[in-house]
């Protein structure tokens, strides 16, 4: 495939407004560590939570004011392995990141 046709995978409506804020690789990091579970993240954070070390004060604040954002962080898992696809990990690298197999990345991807 000329490596110029590529297209990055499109992020479901749960996360496009998280991929939005974050951009693609830090979103998929934020996923692989804080998908699946209920977060609080403040408007105004104080420089102490996860998150904020994670993408920053800016950013943290940002995620906060989503309208549409659900307390439980989404897991996005069929996106997160298109998209370290499309940045050139393996199906086995890939399966490990979220800890699946193999079978279900090929599903994924399909």
């Amino acid at each position: 495939m000329n490596e110029l046709a590529r297209v990055p995978p499109r992020p479901p409506a749960q996360i496009a407004d998280i991929v939005e804020i974050l951009g693609p690789d830090l979103t998929a990091t934020f996923l692989l560590r804080f998908g699946g579970a209920e977060l609080y993240m403040a408007e105004d954070p104080k420089g102490r939570s996860q998150v904020e070390a994670l993408v920053g004060t800016d950013r943290a604040r940002s995620l906060a004011t989503l309208t549409n954002r659900q307390r439980r962080v989404p897991l996005a898992k069929p996106w997160g392995a298109s998209h370290l696809r499309f940045k050139g990990a393996t199906i086995a690298e890939i399966a490990r990141t979220p800890h699946v197999t193999d079978i279900t990345v090929r599903r994924y991807l399909k």
